[in-house]
């Protein structure tokens, strides 16, 4: 049997060694062998995502991850959900806008039906009708709860100003007018050209071996296509920045989105940024924002930002709620403080607290197998190398008052932002055209 097996840096702990795994047919997995509780974790994902649906159809990607596991080969719907719950199994699909993913959770035990039913969800879904039209109605009906959801309908609207007519404008969910026009046959067609072992990436955590996980990589994924055929996505930057847009809804406060131009994560700047965002608003209590917004005026509850490297475009995000009568007081103080803090950047002792919070927080992601996965599996979306967990910290550290400043200065090149707005705000002027 081929098994290859790579160790990371020998400072991880023996609950993150991380091990590559090579199945016998080529196909990479991280696996972290951990025999503390019976159980596994397995996260994957294949890089495509919401991107790839039709420009008429939004919704594809995630109507056809919601049938995944509504029966495959010779199991109905109601057969596959009986056999994951005789073992405790759970198995669950979702997309992105740049991935679909899997997650599995199962007893040592059970791994083997339990990767059985993997293979059967990704090889040979069924689309029955009878499902199809169930798992419809219900994103239907989700659809219609959310067009009336003040902070859902901000977000969709920061998109689709930023992105007009690229695929990062479309809603992942779908339209009201888009998912019922999607077909049985147009779902297969889709899992077909973008489920494929060359976009594939996996990691598995817990009482599993390297040569039992091997050679279930290749049952479990080798009979796929060997490429995805994707259609290509173009890098864009948002648009309307120093704009805002106002949907009128009647509701007693406004919700509000926010965003510009942030890092790729491939940036060599990018850990000097999410330090520098973490001053901003990526703190719950430490923040300049939640200082300035929350701390002092009262003005709301919650307020955050944080940087999001999207495949083809790269973001600082944000978002909160307040009261009508003061979301114009909101959004001015939200952007001065983002502007001020990348004209003067920040004290020696801001970053230094910074700094020690990331640090020291970092742990914590990995408290449970299934956030260990979850965590090993964004590390190879992101290409940041095996190791990285134990450099990470290290690069944190490595941080200084001068690449802040740099950073705050490429950021201050373009500093504008986008807001969204959906309430009855006051002292607020559109002027999204």
């Amino acid at each position: 049997m081929n098994i290859a097996l790579a160790p990371a840096a020998s400072a991880q702990s023996d609950t993150t060694r991380i091990q590559r795994v090579v199945s016998p047919g080529g196909i990479e997995a991280w696996l972290v062998h951990d025999k503390t509780l019976p159980l596994v974790a397995m996260e994957f994902a294949f890089v495509s995502g919401a991107a790839q649906d039709p420009a008429d159809k939004p919704g594809m990607a995630s109507l056809m991850t919601s049938l995944l596991d509504e029966g495959a080969g010779d199991l109905d719907s109601r057969s596959f959900q009986d056999k994951l719950a005789e073992k405790a199994i759970e198995l669950r699909f979702d997309a992105s806008r740049d991935s679909i993913g899997g997650s599995l959770r199962t007893l040592s035990e059970n791994v083997a039906p339990a990767f059985e039913l993997t293979r059967l969800a990704v090889n040979a879904p069924r689309f029955d009708d009878e499902a199809v039209e169930r798992i419809r109605q219900g994103q239907l009906a989700s659809l219609r709860r959310r067009a009336n959801d003040p902070s859902t309908l901000a977000s969709l609207g920061w998109s689709a100003r930023a992105f007009p007519n690229h695929p990062y404008g479309r809603p992942v969910a779908g339209t009201l007018e888009s998912v019922p026009t999607i077909t049985r046959e147009d779902l297969a067609a889709f899992a077909k050209r973008t489920l494929a072992r060359d976009n594939l990436k996996i990691a598995v955590v817990g009482d599993i071996t390297a040569e039992t996980l091997a050679p279930a990589l290749d049952a479990m994924f080798g009979a796929l296509p060997a490429k995805a055929e994707l259609t290509p996505v173009p890098d864009v930057v948002p648009e309307g920045l120093g704009t805002v847009e106002v949907k009128t809804l009647d509701v007693p406060q406004t919700s509000v989105v926010f965003g510009g131009i942030g890092l790729k994560r491939n940036d060599p700047d990018f850990i000097p940024a999410f330090v520098l965002n973490h001053m901003l608003g990526g703190s719950a209590f430490s923040s300049r924002l939640f200082k300035e917004v929350r701390e002092k005026r009262g003005l709301a509850y919650s307020v955050y930002s944080h940087l999001a490297p999207l495949d083809h475009a790269a973001l600082i995000l944000g978002g909160t709620a307040t009261k009508n009568e003061r979301a114009g007081e909101a959004i001015d103080l939200i952007r001065a403080e983002y502007l001020k803090l990348l004209t003067d950047g920040p004290s020696e002792a801001e970053l230094d607290d910074a700094k020690s919070y990331l640090i020291g927080s970092f742990a914590l992601r990995f408290d449970s197998s299934a956030k260990v996965a979850s965590q090993l599996l964004q590390i190879q979306i992101d290409n940041l190398g095996i190791d990285y967990i134990d450099v990470r910290n290290q690069l944190v550290s490595a941080v200084t008052l001068d690449d802040v400043k740099r950073v705050a200065a490429r950021l201050k090149a373009n500093p504008a932002l986008l807001f969204s707005l959906v309430g009855k705000p006051a002292g607020v002027v559109p002027n999204g055209g």
